[in-house]
């Protein structure tokens, strides 16, 4: 998925550390959607991209007043709009 701009589609995966989004949509199924909804990655909530680790992976987003920490092919499968 193509890197967003302000007010468009992007997977979470490639949201800049510092940017925030609201999440559209889940792309997981079964038991990943199901992890990812409990950690609260729920349509319309905000997320904030904290920091990469050095090595690029994994990512640490701000949501729901906890810090979540994702690999890449998780936060692939996240949609957002960026803000």
């Amino acid at each position: 998925m193509a890197i967003g701009v302000d007010g468009l589609s992007s997977a979470l995966a490639d949201l800049a550390p510092g940017r925030c989004g609201l999440v559209t949509s889940l792309l997981a199924t079964g038991l990943p959607r199901r992890r990812l909804l409990d950690l609260g990655f729920v349509p319309g909530t905000r997320v904030e991209s904290v920091r990469r680790s050095p090595a690029g992976d994994p990512t640490a987003f701000a949501l729901r007043g906890a810090t979540i920490a994702l690999r890449h092919e998780e936060a692939d499968l996240i949609t957002i709009r960026v803000l």
